[in-house]
């Protein structure tokens, strides 16, 4: 009794500490939003398209990740579709109507084995089919580890490519929901950075779901497909119809600045575009944000080419700190942008501990989390 009267004083102690510094920063307690910003720690950006791009239709982005699937299926008669309960749509509804439309001998359900989930993959690429495979959880990718890293991602080199599983596509929700706790809300995307031959790919809304989700169902190379979950009904926007693809390896510089750089992927994009407009509002700051889109292979040039010209750069994502994806790009840039930094590199990142469940909102970067970094690198 005593044990729990002390951990729930510790955690109003925490919340209230917490509250208190977010009001002095914005009037926090005092506005009507207090309880939405706790469920939902960014606001979407809808993508648009150019009218060139001929006509849209209104999508979230699992819409968008289904009609790419159609797309795919349609146009090639040796994709298959497979994973835990795919056939009914799926937990996130992904995979809605396609058995019904494709049939049941190429959108099907496995065992929960991911291992043989990601095994079965190799073998249909290897054997000549275009395999589409869900893990349905980003968090538990992990048993199909040694398949992904040792089998997939190797194949071609110790053939000497006389053979590959190019055309193996690993689909998997990931990352803060809100509710998602330990597992179910891990963003494992710097795991599988590590290992030469997987393509890692992260998109930020429906319009770049759908044409990067085409571009690695047809790469030549096996690839991961890490998709935002929150962002699965958040993110709506008109969606072109048509078959199209985007590049994998370039990333996107959605607003332009000359004091800092942001860098992010996924929904952390979306907390960075505010953070970038807080800056300015704030502390007088034009902040450059650019979507990496893509963790493997990265886009070097676009962040050196903007680092230069910024001298300053901060990175952001909801994984830990320590061996995340940004000490990567951090230490790239301080070895090859070094005489063009006016300040430290930045980092802000979950912290290490395991996700937590009640304590998610301070444990996600956040825009205050962020502004501070962008401050820190200014004033160096």
């Amino acid at each position: 009794m005593l044990h729990r009267t002390l951990l729930r004083s510790a955690t109003i102690t925490l919340r209230n500490s917490k509250f208190q510094k977010l009001q002095n920063a914005d009037n926090f307690l005092s506005s009507p939003k207090v309880f939405s910003r706790l469920s939902s720690h960014f606001t979407y950006v809808p993508d648009t398209v150019s009218p060139s791009e001929g006509e849209t239709v209104r999508m979230n982005m699992f819409q968008a990740i289904n009609n790419a699937m159609d797309i795919a299926m349609t146009s090639d008669p040796s994709a298959v579709i497979f994973g835990e309960d795919v056939a009914f749509g799926g937990v996130f509804r992904c995979t809605l109507n396609l058995q019904e439309k494709h049939g049941k001998d190429r959108v099907f359900n496995t065992p929960l084995c991911e291992q043989g989930i990601a095994g079965f993959a190799i073998g249909l690429a290897v054997s000549g089919s275009t395999a589409i495979a869900e893990i349905q959880f980003a968090d538990y990718i992990f048993p199909a580890f040694d398949q992904l890293v040792n089998e997939a991602a190797k194949f071609r080199y110790r053939c000497g490519n006389q053979f590959d599983c190019g055309k193996m596509t690993i689909r998997s929700p990931c990352s803060a929901v809100g509710h998602g706790a330990l597992y179910h809300s891990q963003s494992p995307e710097a795991y599988f950075a590590h290992t030469p031959g997987l393509k890692v790919v992260i998109p930020r809304s429906a319009v770049k779901a759908k044409g990067l989700l085409l571009s690695c169902i047809r790469s030549p190379d096996p690839c991961i497909f890490f998709e935002p979950k929150i962002l699965y009904r958040t993110a709506v926007e008109m969606v072109p119809s048509k078959d199209y693809e985007h590049p994998i390896g370039k990333a996107d510089i959605l607003i332009e600045g000359d004091t800092v750089t942001l860098v992010g992927w996924g929904t952390q994009v979306h907390v960075l575009r505010e953070v970038a407009q807080l800056a300015q509002d704030r502390l007088n700051v034009s902040c450059e944000v650019i979507d990496l889109v893509t963790i493997a292979p990265w886009d070097k040039e676009t962040i050196y080419n903007s680092v230069k010209k910024t001298g300053r750069l901060v990175i952001a994502h909801e994984a830990p700190l320590t061996s995340g994806f940004g000490a990567e790009i951090a230490a790239s840039v301080q070895k090859d942008c070094f005489l063009q930094l006016e300040a430290p590199v930045q980092r802000v990142a979950g912290h290490d501990t395991p996700f937590p469940h009640v304590f998610e909102p301070f444990y996600l970067p956040d825009k205050w989390r962020c502004l501070e970094a962008v401050r820190v690198a200014v004033e160096f």
